[in-house]
């Protein structure tokens, strides 16, 4: 009896704890966003139907692309991936879809998983090229001056806080070496930056307080969700336009995107584009985007991003500190990996791949040297991503 009773009070206590720390965490933060932080947990390849969204348009004149299905391709995959069926591959490593095209045209496109060619997939972190794209453009459009203009002339209020922030460029951001701290996780959970840059119902408000100047910028490349948002806040305030309107107006309608599409927001009331991810479209328009980088920044003859800040946003960045500046992980990808303005790397001997990457196996794979663009979007990696990565790589090197 009496252990059953010592049970039962610290059962009490226990659930009255946890009924505090829960109480606290809505007054500190938002009961919405404790709300997703417990009922989402992991974002998931369909974040898209929870969260409202700016929604984008098809082109009014859609291009689309000629096609001329290669057996070699599938052949070569298959090679590569050590299997004897590439659809099966591909369905049985969580795809969803998978796209190939050489020379504007495309070779194999096939669906897996319940998804068609109209289906919404999701670009996870592929949104920051596309955001590095924007930011691109509104240089070369006069709205921002330079890619090495300090942040505070867009956002005095962080100098306010700490005038250390005059130091920190837009393309400290963009390079992801700004110095500012960044713990994905930390052991009271909602104060953890992965959740609250993902969570957070107010990314302007969260993005602006709760970054903290740890280091001085461009020492080390340190991946930090918060630069995407405050780039989305120098967009807002350079453009006077929501980005999702900049992004219509500057790149969906001038590519001729197909379908509709939409940019996932943090709430209803702040409004404000989730700059790290929710870029929702189809596979095919994710690829427009690709070939868009490939062409060096033209489409169909005309120059949609400047030739300049397509080579400086996806050329390599290989400096003479190449293992204090890059993580460990680098090492495990193909040729020698780096990080531009939000585009991944992969230099060759004589040329290089570039890369938009996202959470579950998102990619947006381009190899200038074959003219040659691969689009692979999934429920999630299957496989490793640097063993997607060294496969497209492969592809690109044998094709």
């Amino acid at each position: 009896m009496r252990l059953k009773k010592t049970l039962r009070v610290l059962a009490a206590i226990l659930f009255l704890g946890i009924f505090l720390f829960l109480a606290i965490a809505m007054l500190v933060y938002s009961p919405l966003y404790v709300y997703r932080t417990l009922a989402w947990r992991e974002s998931d390849a369909f974040d898209w139907q929870k969260y409202p969204a700016h929604p984008l348009q098809a082109a009014p004149d859609a291009y689309h692309f000629e096609a001329a299905p290669d057996p070699r391709v599938e052949e070569l995959f298959e090679q590569l991936s050590g299997t004897d069926d590439w659809d099966g591959f591909l369905e049985a490593n969580s795809t969803q879809a998978f796209i190939v095209i050489q020379d504007g045209v495309v070779l194999y496109e096939n669906y897996f998983n319940d998804t068609q060619q109209d289906s919404i997939v999701t670009s996870f972190s592929v949104a920051k090229s596309f955001t590095s794209a924007l930011i691109g453009i509104a240089i070369d459009e006069g709205y921002i001056e330079s890619v090495d203009d300090p942040i505070t002339t867009y956002l005095p209020e962080l100098a306010e806080r700490d005038p250390r922030f005059n130091e920190i460029t837009i393309r400290h951001l963009l390079l992801m070496a700004s110095g500012l701290e960044y713990e994905e996780f930390r052991p009271l959970l909602f104060n953890s930056d992965d959740i609250l840059t993902s969570y957070y119902p107010d990314q302007r408000k969260i993005s602006l307080e709760n970054t903290h100047i740890i280091d001085p910028p461009g020492e080390y490349f340190r991946y930090n969700k918060y630069h995407p948002q405050l780039l989305g806040m120098i967009l807002e305030r350079a453009t006077g336009m929501p980005v999702t309107e900049y992004l219509q107006t500057r790149i969906w309608d001038r590519l001729g995107m197909e379908f509709d599409g939409s940019w996932s927001t943090d709430s209803e009331a702040s409004d404000f584009e989730k700059m790290e991810t929710g870029v929702n479209a189809r596979a095919i328009d994710f690829a427009k985007f690709g070939v868009l980088f490939l062409n060096d920044g033209r489409w169909q003859g005309e120059q949609v991003i400047s030739q300049a800040w397509v080579e400086e946003s996806t050329g390599p960045l290989l400096p003479e500190n190449y293992t204090d500046y890059y993580s460990e992980w680098f090492l495990s990808l193909p040729g020698q990996a780096y990080y531009q303005l939000m585009w991944w790397g992969m230099a060759r001997e004589d040329s290089y791949d570039f890369a938009a990457e996202g959470d579950k196996g998102q990619y947006i794979y381009v190899s200038p040297a074959k003219n040659l663009v691969i689009v692979r979007n999934g429920i999630d990696f299957g496989i490793p991503s640097e063993e997607w990565v060294r496969l497209f790589y492969k592809f690109a090197s044998q094709y």
